[in-house]
């Protein structure tokens, strides 16, 4: 995929259904292992991303392909810090759109440092965050609704 045509833009309410539908897929849900408990629940969750929208401390973006929605990535603060979130729909794994639109979003979101993490078997991710500059600086566990268990996370850190 020519990282030309990956794009980014604010996220607009209507953006929300597609996000909605990419984190139903279960292969999906697996992977990104910490996810919302009442992740299925549409109400919900339409409900909670769209006061994200105009957080001052959230900066939500979505990933185009062309015209096509592929994903999303986002900044949030949680304890203090600046993390980053990123879901790229199934059809899109393995194109390089997670990494060109992380690159991307390290361009206009230039809070530093910025944390991320990634569960211990999504080997995609570890890479995607790899490959933006993040280090590996450790593990933590916690429990993953998505797989109703506490599991291995690792974590990473952009300094620059």
């Amino acid at each position: 995929m020519e990282a030309q045509t990956i794009t980014l833009r604010q996220t607009e309410i209507s953006d929300l259904e597609h996000f909605f539908l990419f984190q139903l897929d279960e292969e999906a849900r697996r992977l990104a292992a910490f996810t919302n408990k009442d992740s299925t629940d549409r109400t919900a969750y339409i409900e909670r991303y769209t006061t994200y929208l105009s957080d001052p401390e959230k900066n939500l973006q979505t990933i185009l392909v062309g015209d096509v929605i592929a994903g999303s990535v986002s900044k949030f603060e949680m304890g203090g810090e600046a993390q980053i979130t990123y879901w790229i729909d199934k059809s899109f794994w393995g194109k390089g759109v997670a990494t060109t639109a992380l690159k991307r979003f390290l361009e206009i979101e230039t809070m530093r440092p910025i944390f991320a993490g990634a569960a211990f078997d999504n080997f995609g991710s570890q890479r995607v965050l790899e490959k933006c500059g993040f280090v590996k600086t450790g593990t933590d566990r916690g429990f993953a609704n998505a797989r109703g268990a506490e599991i291995e996370e690792y974590l990473y850190k952009l300094s620059v």
